[in-house]
């Protein structure tokens, strides 16, 4: 038997099969209404602003995580969705947050390597984790981006990784608001 929990939300998963609590999913909803009417959402941010949109992608998603699918526009991407560990296939956000993430950033290394007329060999690569887990009454990411750069001295290696990680859009929208760790290896 395959159980997965959703801790403090009143949900976990047997066998693929969801399991409600509802005095447990009252008490989440009850937190969740105190942490938004205690909330100032007067709170100056800053936010990155475009100049000018040069792609949008479009997609459509039905179901969730869980037996759930989602689907582009143009059909280039057309995925079912899955629990982590269950036997259903599929994949989850986590996953393709992780691969999308990686190959942004390793494009963003090849620009700065070349900036730097560094040249780079073809085996560079990127073996990405994304964690979920409770944070508070939520759920949160956490991020671990090994980069390997061959041939490439060491130092030389994490300039261009540091560099790139400040052109990077996806470096851009999590920095501050998830742990992220980059390890040049």
């Amino acid at each position: 038997m395959l159980m997965l929990a959703a801790p403090h939300t009143g949900i976990h998963y047997t066998n693929g099969t969801a399991v409600v609590h509802p005095a447990r999913v009252r008490l989440r909803l009850e937190r969740l209404r105190n942490l938004v009417s205690n909330h100032s959402f007067d709170q100056e941010t800053t936010m990155i602003k475009l100049e000018k949109v040069l792609y949008t992608a479009k997609a459509h998603t039905t179901g969730g995580r869980d037996g759930g699918a989602s689907r582009t526009d143009d059909g280039r991407l057309d995925v079912r969705f899955a629990l982590p560990g269950g036997p259903a296939v599929g994949t989850n956000p986590e996953q393709l947050f992780a691969v999308g993430w990686s190959a942004c950033l390793l494009s963003a290394i090849k620009l700065v390597a070349h900036k730097m007329k560094v040249t780079l060999s073809a085996d560079v690569a990127m073996d990405p984790e994304v964690d979920l887990g409770p944070a508070g009454d939520g759920y949160a990411l956490a991020a671990r981006l090994n980069v390997s750069l061959p041939g490439i001295e060491h130092e030389v290696a994490e300039r261009i990784v540091a560099a790139a990680d400040q052109l990077c859009p996806y470096s851009r929208a999590t920095r501050g608001n998830i742990d992220v760790r980059i390890n040049v290896v």
